[in-house]
């Protein structure tokens, strides 16, 4: 998915890099990225001692990411997040209470937003809220942006009493782990995960709601959603080239450096997938996930992986880099190849897979037969925060591999 920001649950664990007679108090924080335009994105810290050691949570739902890179320079801590090019940068002010910057990485420059938080336990927007407002279902959401154009996602959200999980999904993808309230007339959620910083905010009618949505340094869209349990979501569309025989040909070097071949000997009477992605995409960090662990159960049936990135730039070093902390971070088996094509670049596909027609989004999967032919192509990845929507993609990737394999 093409690069989005926002906020989740990842644990951090690491020993002091400050003098002994700086501490932390320990138990809940709360935690608020700050934008230019007086709107906050927030999230939750609890620190803990664990083996001598302090030990930091950020809790977002079901979902906890291990932070192990700690550096200290000057005055500040720099905290590096296990997957993705972004990293705090804080002050300790006391026990109770740091500031510093969230810094996430563009394609040119980066992005840096203002970061503070202090000991105690977060006024979550509604907590205080005495009724219940029921939003647990499917919605259309229709947002526009800035410029007025309209894009359309679906709802996905379950509840129970005035707590509110679930996701939202779009054409590429979904927002992951969303949790929050519904009380009284108003909704309100958000998400962080190192890529994602989002809150949603809205009032909720008779079977409508109707609010906005808040992203990173500066996205801003209203947004409107109904009720509908068959709503549908028209995805976006790559496929073979009319006239190709739908064979891939290619050639990149992998993280080690050494060139990797689909045409070479490994991948013949194969069944291939082929994970097309970037370490800068939070939903390819959940595909991940799932890949690596379906590799190490299924390689021996004959099932190949070879993940092909496209990163923010293309400085090699810096892409590697990155592709390297996704690989450590799920454990990935199967080889992890930079494309050299940044995932903005208008000729991506031709310079990669010229075979295909263009490619739309990020993550797109590719299952290719035994004889090297394309036989699937899914657009976007739907993970463990989209409910129902995680299980039909799971259903559908099962059953065509192993409908592939079956044949004699």
């Amino acid at each position: 998915m093409i690069k989005k920001l926002g906020f989740l649950g990842l644990c951090l664990s690491f020993s002091f890099l400050v003098s002994a007679q700086t501490s932390f108090k320990y138990g809940k924080w709360h935690a608020r990225l700050l934008r230019h335009d007086g709107h906050e994105i927030p999230f939750d810290l609890d620190i803990q001692q664990q083996n001598g050691k302090a030990t930091f949570f950020i809790e977002n739902g079901k979902e906890r990411i291990k932070m192990e890179n700690i550096e200290k320079a000057k005055d500040s801590l720099i905290i590096r997040m296990s997957v993705f090019e972004s990293y705090f940068r804080v002050k300790l002010i006391g026990q109770d209470s740091l500031n510093g910057v969230w810094v996430s990485g563009g394609e040119k420059n980066d992005i840096v937003i203002p970061l503070v938080a202090s000991a105690g336990a977060r006024q979550i927007p509604l907590a205080q809220a005495t009724n219940a407002n029921n939003i647990e279902g499917k919605w259309k959401f229709e947002f526009t942006r800035a410029n007025q154009t309209k894009r359309f996602a679906i709802g996905e959200f379950q509840q129970n009493g005035k707590n509110v999980s679930g996701s939202v999904l779009t054409p590429s993808g979904d927002y992951r782990y969303l949790n929050g309230i519904a009380a009284n007339d108003s909704l309100f959620l958000s998400t962080f995960d190192g890529s994602h910083a989002i809150v949603f905010s809205a009032k909720i009618g008779n079977g409508n709601m109707q609010g906005h949505y808040f992203a990173g340094a500066a996205a801003n869209e209203s947004w409107t959603a109904v009720k509908d349990e068959d709503v549908k979501l028209e995805a976006a569309v790559t496929s073979v080239k009319e006239g190709s025989d739908g064979k891939l040909a290619f050639t990149f070097k992998d993280l080690d450096g050494k060139p990797v071949s689909i045409q070479s000997d490994k991948y013949r009477g194969k069944v291939v997938i082929l994970q097309l992605m970037g370490s800068w995409c939070p939903n390819c960090m959940d595909e991940t996930a799932f890949l690596s662990e379906y590799y190490r159960k299924n390689k021996a049936r004959g099932v190949e992986v070879i993940a092909l990135g496209y990163e923010l730039s293309t400085d090699a070093t810096r892409s590697v880099n990155s592709l390297k902390k996704f690989r450590k971070q799920f454990n990935v088996e199967y080889p992890m190849l930079n494309t050299g094509a940044t995932a903005s670049d208008p000729m991506r596909t031709e310079k990669t897979l010229p075979q295909l027609t263009p490619l739309k989004v990020f993550p797109t999967t590719i299952i290719l037969d035994q004889n090297g032919a394309v036989k699937d192509i899914a657009t976007g990845f739907y993970g463990p925060g989209s409910g129902e929507y995680h299980l039909k993609y799971k259903e559908h990737f099962e059953q065509t591999i192993n409908a592939l394999l079956s044949q004699p």
